[in-house]
């Protein structure tokens, strides 16, 4: 392989990687709630959204990336946990149409609130300046942002781990998601564990948008556009499983990047192809559990 032809491969293999933390932390909160508490949230890209603009006005009001970063996904999940007590709790026994309607219903009043607050244009988020400049990789240069953002995804993705797996919150989640009665028997507030499993994963999906925001640009459509991606790598990831949606997060966005590179006409059936593969495979996904009939 010429040089340039290794080069161009090192490029899209870690556009790639970019790609697939972005999914993943769209995807991450998806799996918590729709895999976990088995509500279908269409409203979950335009907590991404909302994540991306609220970072947005915060960068234009303190100057700082940083505190945008931390601060705006924390509102987001605020939103999240007042619509989730609210609103949407009320539905949870009431059947997937009714939860689909209801957040669709969200994704439409977000939108347009969107819309009237920050226009329809689309929006550039600055870089931090820290970050602008390029790393020397395998003999190519990629962006320090975009190598930021593969850490964060590796680093978040452990954290979540540790948390669901090693901890004492971590147990009384998946106590809460398995047997809720029995749970609630033994003295678990169930309606508010659920409550933060959903900030939770709106929380994660504002960071992903706030993240995402140098590198892909603000719009009132940027939810809708990932949330279809991120039901797929979900799907092909394993209901609830936190390991599959990581795994089936670099598969995904691998297969996006290459696709758009060698066959930009078709970028979004490699992906479908891609998820029938998984699924004709491994019907209950990469790392999910086989559920019994």
């Amino acid at each position: 392989m010429s040089g340039a032809g290794l080069e161009f491969l090192v490029t899209q293999l870690l556009n790639g990687l970019v790609y697939a933390m972005l999914l993943f932390l769209i995807s991450a909160g998806l799996s918590l709630i729709f895999g976990l508490m088995k509500v279908v949230n269409l409203a979950h890209g335009s907590f991404y959204m909302l994540g991306a603009f609220f970072g947005l006005t915060l960068i234009r009001v303190t100057g700082s990336f940083w505190l945008a970063a931390a601060v705006a996904p924390v509102l987001a999940a605020a939103v999240g946990a007042i619509l989730e007590a609210s609103i949407l709790r009320r539905v949870y026994r009431r059947g997937p149409l009714d939860q689909v309607l209801l957040t669709f219903g969200f994704t439409l009043i977000f939108y347009d609130l969107v819309k009237w607050i920050w226009g329809g244009d689309i929006q550039q988020m600055p870089t931090p300046p820290a970050l602008v400049g390029t790393v020397a990789i395998l003999g190519t240069t990629f962006p320090a942002y975009r190598l930021l953002l593969i850490v964060l995804g590796f680093v978040l993705a452990a954290l979540m781990w540790l948390l669901l797996e090693r901890t004492r919150y971590g147990a009384l989640i998946r106590a809460g998601v398995d047997d809720s009665v029995t749970a609630a028997g033994l003295g678990l507030n169930v309606n508010r564990l659920f409550t933060a499993i959903f900030a939770l994963g709106v929380g994660i999906a504002a960071l992903g948008g706030v993240v995402a925001g140098p590198v892909m640009g603000l719009s009132p459509t940027m939810g809708s556009e990932i949330l279809i991606v991120g039901f797929i790598v979900v799907v092909c990831g394993g209901m609830g499983s936190l390991a599959g949606a990581f795994a089936s997060s670099l598969l995904i966005g691998e297969a996006d990047t290459f696709g758009k590179a060698y066959l930009p006409d078709a970028a979004m059936f490699v992906i479908y192809l891609v998820m029938i593969i998984v699924l004709v495979m491994r019907p209950s996904g990469l790392l999910g559990r086989r559920q019994n009939a």
